[in-house]
C-alpha cells in the first residue's frame, strides 16, 4: 500500500509518485548511462555510470532519498 499524505491545503499526494516523476529515465550516451533527478526547481543533478546495473540501482536509491525528503518536508509544513 502506498503512503498517501494529506498536505496542509488538504490535497492528497503520493511522495513515491512525486519522486519517481522527478527522475529522468536512464539513457545511454557514448560509454555512459546517464540520468538526472530534480531536487528542487533550481537544483537538477545529473549522474553518469559505466554500467547499466549500477545506474538502475543508484536511480532507485536516489528516488528513495528524494521520497524521504518529500515526506519530511510535507510533515514539517503540515505541522506549521
Amino acid at each position: 500500500m502506498t503512503n498517501i499524505i494529506e498536505t496542509k491545503l488538504g490535497a492528497l499526494v503520493s511522495p513515491n509518485k512525486i519522486a519517481s516523476g522527478s527522475a529522468s529515465s536512464i539513457k545511454k550516451s557514448g560509454a555512459f548511462y546517464n540520468f538526472s533527478i530534480r531536487i528542487s526547481t533550481d537544483d537538477i543533478r545529473e549522474y553518469s555510470f559505466t554500467d547499466l546495473g549500477r545506474a538502475e540501482y543508484m536511480r532507485r536509491i536516489m528516488i528513495g532519498h528524494l521520497e524521504a525528503k518529500i515526506k519530511k518536508e510535507l510533515k514539517i509544513s503540515k505541522n506549521k
